[in-house]
């Protein structure tokens, strides 16, 4: 590479290669792109014009709310009508890679006399208001406070900064970093998303090659279910980061090329070297710009991909060690996938193949959260999963559990029952064959009947082996972690104790509900054997401060308390919470496990990465510390 190459091309380090792709690779970029129509990635005409007119409802509708905010203050109307507010997109829909049913993220920006108060309290109550919406959900005290929404059925992700400006006007720009002076951190990080899209698409070489690598990147996470933020994987950002950065590593190749690069250069990307776009700026406002020798929980990072725009964040700072550990295990299975299709042994819908993640771990956790209203739940609901990676992290700890592996959503259910016990059952995730065919017809006008709104949050336990010559039974206590969980979602200021549960519990592979897996993809269960000794006594599935007798008669509204106190013990030993006997096995080799199946990294090979372009990558990486 010439010595200009540097200023000819972004990035921090110069390109890889600058060569023009091979036919061989325009082949495969082809048959990529068939596929991805194939996979239903491109949205129709008119789903593409209900986004615009969603977009526009929702301009309307900010407006209005800084003019009712503004009326409340005490300015006069004409000062009101020309306090402006204005939205702008970013994420998947910004960048262009958006596809059938997925979401827009929108960043409404207000003048400084509407506060993040104001957005929850009347913003919120005007969306509830507003015909064509629903699913309407407020998550204040999220690290990016926001609004959660569907409108025309399109979902909404709509975060509030609010600037030092009297008023904004149609044609605001966000580039000029002075707009951030005098914000706090959340306005900042909230502008941080609009900016940061803006940035990315200003430093990739090619925004179609980009475009094309970025949908079938997002496709393949999403498949495998790693595109989460909230749960610790990488979300939308984070994945174009990459993305984009190995676009810098290669301008002029063609998606199909990048793909090919991509798996392998991840799998083996020297963490936690972080990932740039730019090198970091400082400048001259008083917020935090990301630096791990200056601050402990920057340092702290596993995989930092660090946001291109001022002031510098990390994208991925909820990952953690087992999350990590899974995505490295998808890079390697990717890497190995993409090498077949190269050299013709395989097709991409190979990549495309969805993840294994119900039949992958002998036991799991189900964190129960549930209300007797809808609206209700949506905010519990969001609460509750917004803390799952903490409760990850704390089992991390725990002795003789090699990986704790959240799924990236919840199962939601609504089921109908007739009376107490059956409601108190449902909110401990039992739902009978009864209460699951009923319908809301069934309890119309019933006394005592109720409908109790659940979500179902699962968290895969991979057990390590027991160690040569051990002997004696071994017992994984999980008792501390779930019990911190449940006293932090309990925290939550809007936390009600008679209509909210929450409800913390293991399972076997074999007792997973129907409701996981689609139609004929569930494997015939196992016959359990019986235990010595079965407890048959229901109220073992309860935590020490839960009551044993049954309660008395409360509102609809109401469910159980939390249920976390978890032992495991093996050698025929009864489950204290789970009526069939179990050993802690390590679950066969074909479960998958990233500790013990992914091959000696000398064994990946893929004809688009040279022996010259790993000698490159291995002194460009590191120079991106």
């Amino acid at each position: 590479m010439s010595t200009n190459g540097a200023a000819k091309y972004p990035g921090v380090t110069p390109p890889i290669a600058v060569t023009e792709s091979t036919p061989k690779e325009k082949e495969l970029t082809a048959s990529l792109l068939d596929e991805l129509r194939r996979q239903g990635m491109v949205e129709s005409e008119n789903e593409a014009k209900t986004r615009t007119i969603v977009l526009e409802r929702i301009a309307a509708l900010v407006k209005k709310f800084v003019r009712t905010v503004s009326l409340a203050r005490g300015l006069p109307e004409a000062a009101a009508n020309a306090a402006g507010g204005k939205i702008f997109t970013f994420g998947s829909y910004r960048l262009g890679v958006h596809g059938p049913g997925s979401d827009i993220d929108t960043l409404c920006v207000v003048p400084k006399h509407v506060s993040r108060e104001d957005f929850f309290d009347v913003f919120e109550h005007m969306l509830n208001d507003t015909e064509g919406v629903t699913d309407v959900s407020g998550v204040p005290d999220a690290y990016v406070p926001i609004i959660k929404m569907k409108i025309l059925g399109i979902p909404i992700d709509l975060v509030m900064a609010r600037l030092a400006l009297s008023t904004i006007p149609d044609d605001l720009s966000l580039q000029d970093d002075n707009l951030l002076r005098n914000l706090d951190e959340r306005c900042v990080r909230s502008l941080n998303g609009s900016r940061v899209t803006d940035e990315i698409l200003r430093l990739v070489p090619n925004d179609s090659v980009f475009r094309d690598a970025l949908r079938c990147i997002k496709l393949w996470a999403q498949r495998r279910a790693i595109y989460s933020n909230v749960n610790g994987f990488l979300g939308g950002v984070a994945w174009a980061m990459l993305v984009a950065r190995i676009c810098q590593f290669y301008p002029k190749a063609v998606a199909g090329a990048i793909v090919s690069r991509f798996f392998i250069i991840m799998y083996q990307w020297n963490w936690p070297t972080p990932v740039l776009l730019k090198p970091i700026e400082d400048g001259p406002l008083s917020v935090r710009v990301w630096n791990p020798k200056l601050y402990p929980s920057d340092r702290a990072h596993r995989m930092p991909i660090i946001t291109p725009a001022y002031p510098a964040m990390c994208a991925t700072h909820n990952v953690t060690q087992s999350t990590q550990m899974i995505m490295t295990g998808e890079f390697k299975k990717a890497a190995d996938i993409v090498d077949r299709v190269v050299v013709g042994k395989a097709n991409w819908s190979e990549l495309f193949a969805k993840h294994d993640f119900f039949h992958r771990y002998r036991y799991y956790l189900q964190i129960i959260a549930s209300t007797g209203s809808p609206e209700l739940q949506i905010k519990w609901a969001g609460t509750v999963e917004s803390r799952i990676r903490q409760l990850v992290i704390k089992l991390e700890y725990v002795e003789s559990l090699e990986l704790a592996h959240p799924f990236i959503k919840g199962f939601e259910q609504v089921s109908y029952c007739m009376n107490d016990e059956e409601v108190r059952a449902v909110a401990q995730g039992d739902i009978s064959e009864a209460v699951a065919k009923r319908k809301k017809e069934d309890i119309e006008g019933k006394e005592g009947a109720s409908a109790v709104y659940s979500t179902t949050f699962y968290i895969g336990l991979a057990v390590e082996p027991k160690q040569p010559g051990s002997i004696g039974p071994r017992r994984l206590d999980i008792s501390y972690p779930t019990t911190e969980f449940t006293k932090l979602v309990k925290m939550w200021e809007k936390f009600d104790e008679q209509k909210m549960g929450i409800v913390v519990r293991h399972i076997k592979s074999a007792a997973l509900p129907d409701y996981v897996f689609e139609e004929g993809e569930r494997q015939p269960r196992p016959v359990l054997k019986r235990p010595k000794k079965e407890s048959t006594d229901r109220s073992s599935n309860m935590s020490p401060d839960m009551p044993n007798k049954k309660p008395r008669h409360m509102l609809p509204e109401t469910t159980p308390h939390t249920h976390s106190h978890e032992h495991f013990k093996e050698n025929g030993n009864t489950l204290p919470h789970v009526n069939i006997a179990t050993t802690v096995d390590r679950p066969p080799s074909t479960a998958g496990l990233y500790t013990s199946n992914v091959k000696d990294p000398a064994e990946i090979k893929s004809p688009q990465l040279s022996r010259g372009e790993n000698v490159t990558l291995a002194n460009a990486a590191p120079g991106a510390r």
